[in-house]
């Protein structure tokens, strides 16, 4: 089957998924690679139209067992014809839930053809030194499973003549999805006497919820609790506040034994 653009759909506010979609698009050999960056609001305005000879492989966080409302807007203007599409989703060690199956039936409602999925493990959005969780992932071993991956999609494509000849995946979850849609709206970040106002949080948050003006003043209404201003301070200086995300990311530390990537593709069971 020829295609004529691999296309790198992605949404990563902390860098996490961003990584393992990159991997899998190295084990493609001798292909056009196309990266689509979804992360900043800018980058949303623009719709996207794919061909049906392009390869989509399509990539989102998961955020309490769903994927990120946020992308709701976009994927309601995305059009795909039959395209050829690989569904995955990065999870914080604990559970991906529903989300796999979420987002392939949100692709498959777009024009997507599904013909393989992965759910990987990153970093968890809560993570820091006082509450470790599941931290340094994507490791080697699992950037070397999505290279893998990428590879065994390269020879899948390779060995049918066109989409519509690739048997339908079998994915894990249930309808009605459950999880959580609608975040917490708190005011959760904290920022000490270290923060030099270089405006490296401003530039990174997906939402552009923190004020340009005054980067300890975050709209907590359109903040997705990505964690990213955290994660992106040079100097450390922000923080979570004592409350519920504190305890939650008390709680992710309790999720310890190493889980592991799962692909599947078509004929295979969870591998």
């Amino acid at each position: 089957m020829y295609c004529e653009n691999i296309n790198l759909i992605f949404f990563s506010p902390t860098g996490t998924t961003k990584r393992i979609i990159e991997a899998i698009g190295n084990g493609f050999n001798n292909r056009n690679l196309n990266r689509i960056d979804l992360t900043l609001p800018d980058a949303r305005q623009h719709t996207f139209q794919s061909k049906k000879e392009d390869l989509l492989v399509i990539a989102v966080p998961v955020y309490m067992g769903r994927i990120p409302l946020l992308l709701s807007d976009w994927f309601k203007e995305f059009t795909a014809n039959e395209t050829p599409t690989i569904a995955v989703v990065v999870y914080g060690n604990r559970a991906y839930e529903n989300a796999l199956l979420e987002l392939s039936d949100i692709l498959t409602s777009c024009g997507c053809r599904v013909i393989g999925a992965a759910a990987f493990i990153g970093e968890h959005s809560f993570s820091s030194k006082e509450f470790p969780s599941s931290v340094g992932r994507p490791d080697q071993t699992d950037l070397k499973q999505a290279y893998y991956f990428g590879n065994l999609l390269d020879n899948l494509i390779d060995s049918f003549d066109h989409s519509n000849e690739i048997p339908s995946i079998d994915l894990p979850g249930v309808r009605p999805y459950g999880g959580v849609t609608d975040l917490w709206h708190l005011d959760f970040i904290d920022r000490n006497d270290r923060c030099t106002n270089c405006g490296l949080c401003i530039d990174n948050c997906p939402t552009g919820a923190i004020n340009k003006s005054d980067s300890a003043s975050i709209d907590i209404n359109r903040c997705t609790l990505c964690c990213a201003c955290i994660k992106y301070c040079p100097m450390e200086a922000k923080s979570i506040k004592q409350g519920p995300m504190k305890e939650a990311a008390l709680r992710c530390t309790k999720f310890t034994e190493r889980k592991n990537p799962e692909i599947f593709l078509p004929d295979s069971k969870r591998r």
